[in-house]
């Protein structure tokens, strides 16, 4: 992979809490434009990846690169700042405000005006446009003047793909997309991420491998903080080690079913 197809890097990272290893010398590399998907059975690591690549955990050791540059110090603010957005980790939606204006503050952040609250209504309406354009992007136009807390689920998390979108990320981390989702909002949402990723890059942690299997250019599969396997979703599907780490046994025949039956 030539250098300025990676978007992201990790030099043998690695986090110790207290005698534990977490993650232990994990080296990931992230192609620009690419879906790339973090898996792993319980226990994993995979959420001790996303808090170490957005700062709100320090490594004990190795190196974080973003774009060449070398961001392990920076802080959580510093790296959003460079473009590294997550969705997910927490609903990012203001639940008493309607979704338009919960799509307004994200466009506020990039702004700089997110603590100028006080300023009247009227400036944020320069704001409504790029606000609807998102909202279209993600079918929630519709949904405009409905208070977030009013939303169906699956439309939540739309909403919160349409949030992350107004800060305009390079590189969108997405924790659990479909997690607690029935078919037919897994169905949406996966499409929906097919779609924002058109000139985007992608990592996600998610547990429904069919979603993995449509989407993923790229899986990483974690077992005990370690990289277990990584590739296309075809060749890690075979991969025994894959298979006996999600099922205790190589010989299921092949992980395809091993996957699919583990979350099913």
């Amino acid at each position: 992979m030539a250098h300025n197809d990676t978007i992201l890097e990790t030099r043998g990272l690695t986090k110790e809490f207290r005698g534990f290893t977490a993650v232990r010398d994990v080296n990931l590399r992230v192609r620009r434009g690419s879906i790339h998907a973090l898996i792993g059975p319980n226990g994993a690591g995979k959420t001790t990846c996303f808090n170490l690549l957005t700062k709100f955990l320090e490594p004990t050791s190795g190196q974080i690169l973003f774009n060449g540059a070398d961001i392990t110090r920076e802080r959580s603010s510093q790296i959003a700042r460079r473009g590294i957005i997550r969705s997910f980790q927490i609903s990012a939606v203001f639940p008493h405000m309607t979704v338009l204006q919960n799509v307004r503050v994200g466009l506020q952040r990039t702004l700089g005006t997110a603590f100028q609250f006080w300023r009247s209504e009227r400036s944020l309406e320069v704001l409504d446009a790029r606000a609807f354009e998102l909202l279209g992007e993600v079918g929630l136009t519709e949904y405009a003047h409905l208070r977030a807390v009013e939303l169906p689920y699956g439309r939540k998390r739309a909403l919160e793909i349409a949030t992350t979108l107004a800060m305009e990320p390079e590189l969108m981390l997405l924790d659990e997309p479909t997690q607690g989702m029935g078919h037919e909002d897994v169905d949406r949402v996966t499409a929906l991420i097919r779609k924002v990723s058109a000139g985007r890059t992608i990592l996600m942690v998610e547990h429904n491998m069919s979603v993995i299997a449509g989407i993923s250019d790229t899986i990483t599969v974690l077992q005990r903080g370690e990289v277990l396997a990584e590739g296309p979703y075809a060749e890690v599907s075979k991969n025994p080690q894959v298979i006996e780490a999600y099922m205790g046994s190589p010989d299921v025949g092949s992980a395809d079913a091993a996957l699919q039956g583990a979350h099913a």
